[in-house]
């Protein structure tokens, strides 16, 4: 048998080849599926926000942990969307998910005893969380090398430039994604803050109701 073929008398493929086939589909994967998909559950999660009158409720004080909360996961995605991967962006990425996080307790926590938080709002929220770990997950396991370095290991030397992408996604691709994620979360979560604002003239936090029961 020809050392180029594997036991089923097919061609054995290249390990290089088939890792950077790899590489490619789960990028695809992160920027066709994942990111698009990021945008449905925050536009639910917005009507859940809209249909428990947010504004009259837990107030300005909640609409405002939003803000953060898209804060948090959004300057680090876009850094990772038009700069080079390496260990600057991903302390970016990680460190937004861990604020992320930190902010989603913090919002449920203050909204559970101030308004009804729906089980369908509920289910939302596990794909707004899930989505920024498996994305972040994806990006460690990609760019290993960068992550060894980080900790003094590995064949790399960490690098902290920040420098635009050596090959920059595609321009048509950035507006389509730009253009969804400001008409589907961007405007929503502004006119959340702005109608809760309009209601509500404080960020500071409401007081719980005496009878938590009664939660509109």
């Amino acid at each position: 048998m020809n050392g180029h073929e594997a036991s089923g008398g097919e061609p054995a493929v290249d390990k290089s080849k088939r890792d950077e086939g790899v590489a490619k589909a789960t990028q695809a994967y992160m920027l066709y599926v994942a990111l698009p998909l990021w945008v449905i559950p925050g536009f639910a999660d917005w009507i859940c926000h809209r249909k428990s009158a947010i504004e009259k409720t837990s107030g300005t004080h909640e609409s405002l942990t939003h803000a953060l909360m898209m804060t948090a996961v959004g300057v680090p995605a876009l850094m990772a969307l038009l700069l080079e991967i390496n260990a600057s962006t991903i302390l970016a990425l990680a460190g937004g998910f861990v604020a992320h996080e930190g902010i989603v307790l913090w919002d449920v926590a203050y909204a559970a005893d101030r308004r009804k938080v729906t089980t369908t709002e509920q289910h939302v929220h596990s794909f707004l969380e899930v989505l920024p770990f498996m994305s972040l997950s994806f990006m460690l396991c990609l760019h290993w090398d960068q992550v060894l370095a980080m900790f003094g290991k590995g064949p790399s030397r960490a690098s902290f430039a920040i420098r635009p992408k050596e090959s920059p996604i595609r321009t048509d691709y950035l507006v389509a994604v730009l253009s969804g994620v400001t008409a589907f979360i961007g405007v929503p979560y502004a006119e959340e803050l702005l109608r809760c604002y309009r209601t509500d003239h404080t960020f500071l936090p409401h007081q719980k109701p005496k009878h938590p029961g009664s939660l509109p």
